[in-house]
């Protein structure tokens, strides 16, 4: 797969996170809705990247993870990767508890994104 724009890549971060714990809640359909609002200002289908991530072996969701966290950060500000992780967290937290592999993705996305910043 081609390198994905910011929206997109931001898009597959969070639908990797809904799926890594085997549950999908309304609060995490809420908070994906709430991404879509705000980084796609006008209606686009995510029909084939949903069709695409569905697609994928659980064994390969992380690889497909950090593709789309290299994708969103060679693109993003730290404020906007901040934000993201933000979403991601709200995520990770509708279904509770936070399993542990959803502890693994986020600590990915700490441990790339916020090393510069602290």
């Amino acid at each position: 797969m081609p390198k994905l724009n910011k929206p997109v890549a931001g898009y597959h971060i969070l639908m990797i996170l809904s799926a890594v714990d085997h549950k999908f809640s309304i609060g995490e359909d809420r908070i994906i809705a709430e991404y879509i609002a705000e980084n796609f200002p006008i209606h686009v289908s995510l029909d084939a990247q949903t069709e695409f991530l569905a697609s994928i072996p659980e064994e390969d969701y992380f690889t497909q993870f950090q593709k789309a966290m290299d994708s969103f950060y060679q693109d993003s500000t730290e404020a906007e990767r901040l934000h993201l992780i933000e979403f991601a967290v709200k995520l990770v937290k509708a279904t509770k508890p936070i399993t542990p592999l959803e502890n693994v993705f986020l600590d990915e996305l700490f441990n790339e994104w916020t090393e510069t910043i602290i």
